[in-house]
């Protein structure tokens, strides 16, 4: 259970961007517990991490000029989002703290993944993964890396995050 971070001095609530923030921000005010903000053919993070999802991969044509386009892309919109959410602050330091990666769900695992292992590479003492869904293979992939999962529902009839919302609306930057 999450509770178990209630007040925890080392540990600090990280949302991926863009859903799972307001899921975030909920879960750092319960835990009293400060929030960052900012931290599918695959997902890369901070520092470099990349994580392939090879199940959509295998049907793209021409897979590798595909793949680098779309890097290339989500390199320009990351670094867009640290400046915008960080500004001048420096980056995140994770050495010996926990980290409570925060989504709105979990339908690959894709992105978690390398949230999960940008972590990692900065250092995290203990990585918990906390989401409201997921599909089950998501769950199980992410299981694999996390120190901790805690995950409200894991539906066998999952086919997306946005089918357990009432309001699955795009989160906006001004969010």
């Amino acid at each position: 259970s999450l509770l178990a971070y209630r007040g925890a001095t080392n540990a600090i609530v990280l949302a991926l961007p863009r859903g799972g923030v307001p899921v975030g921000v909920e879960v750092a005010q319960s835990l009293g517990l400060p929030a960052q903000p900012e931290l599918a053919m695959g997902a890369i993070a901070s520092g470099g991490a990349l994580v392939l999802n090879e199940d959509v991969l295998r049907f793209a044509d021409r897979r590798e000029a595909a793949l680098e386009q779309v890097r290339r892309r989500e390199q320009v919109e990351l670094e867009r989002r640290e400046r915008q959410f960080r500004g001048a602050r420096p980056p995140l330091q994770m050495a010996g703290r926990t980290g409570i990666l925060v989504d709105d769900g979990l339908a690959t695992g894709a992105t978690m993944e390398v949230a999960v292992r940008a972590l990692r590479d900065l250092g995290a003492a203990r990585i918990v993964v906390a989401v409201p869904v997921a599909s089950p293979e998501a769950r199980n992939r992410i299981a694999a890396v996390a120190d901790e999962v805690v995950c409200l529902e894991v539906p066998a009839n999952f086919s997306a995050v946005g089918q357990w919302y009432q309001d699955f609306g795009q989160t906006s930057d001004e969010e």
